[in-house]
């Protein structure tokens, strides 16, 4: 199964200023996910960005398309790429964040399989279990909830489901249920893609700055499904930046 992967990257972090470049052993972080994207089974990486100084660090690591500079998300930046590569409406677009550098090329082959597998579906997403009630109760860690056909049912800052008993006793007790953190990977049919982005913010999605809750507004499916691998964090701070940077002292 072919597959475009697309990385959006914005120079202009908010929290972390010239992100993309930030070197990571011998790397910009950029370069080292396109890497990583390029050991999926993608037919083709591209990092798109609206910064000369991100399209010249990338280099050979992938094919860079410049975009538009005002484009309020990642997802739109993605659709304006679709646009000008002339997708298919049937074509699948894997969204990888640009601040993942040890993002597992199985997964992102898993969330496009998934997405081509349930036709039903609009968009594919993945997540993994919560095994900590610190994480379950932190409004930064972003919860979802689904059907048994693995369709998103909500995603939430709150910790959903609320076991009302259980934590009535004890709400570091979460051994009467199975709760789930989302993993911010996407996987798009181009075709929905386009639609999306027409779409006004839904009042769910401004109420918890989560964008993929105007999907749902909208009547979306999204398929669900536990990541097949561990997904590692990314970088948000100087903290993460520090963390990475530790881990990938010996790497290659």
């Amino acid at each position: 199964m072919s597959f475009y992967v697309v990385v959006p990257a914005r120079y202009a972090s908010s929290r972390l200023p010239g992100k993309p470049l930030a070197d990571l052993a011998g790397k910009p972080m950029i370069v080292r996910v396109a890497e990583r994207c390029a050991r999926s089974g993608a037919g083709q990486v591209l990092v798109a960005t609206d910064d000369p100084r991100v399209r010249d660090a990338v280099g050979d690591a992938a094919r860079v398309v410049m975009t538009r500079d005002d484009h309020p998300s990642g997802t739109d930046r993605l659709q304006e790429v679709a646009e000008q590569l002339g997708l298919d409406d049937d074509d699948i677009v894997v969204n990888v964040q640009g601040d993942e550098p040890l993002i597992p090329p199985a997964v992102i082959d898993q969330v496009a399989d998934n997405l081509r597998l349930h036709g039903g579906c609009q968009m594919a997403t993945l997540c993994e279990p919560i095994e900590d009630a610190a994480d379950l109760f932190n409004s930064n860690v972003c919860k979802v909830v689904f059907d048994v056909d693995g369709r998103a049912l909500y995603f939430s800052r709150a910790p959903i489901p609320w076991h009302r008993d259980g934590f009535a006793r004890d709400r570091e007790d979460l051994s009467g249920g199975r709760w789930w953190r989302h993993i911010g990977i996407y996987a798009y049919r181009v075709g929905f893609l386009h639609r999306f982005v027409d779409w006004p913010p839904a009042p769910l999605e401004q109420l918890e700055s989560l964008e993929q809750l105007r999907a749902l507004a909208n009547g979306a499916a999204i398929h669900v499904a536990p990541a097949r691998e561990p997904v590692p964090g990314g970088v948000d701070t100087e903290d993460d930046l520090a963390r990475m940077r530790r881990h990938l002292a010996g790497e290659p």
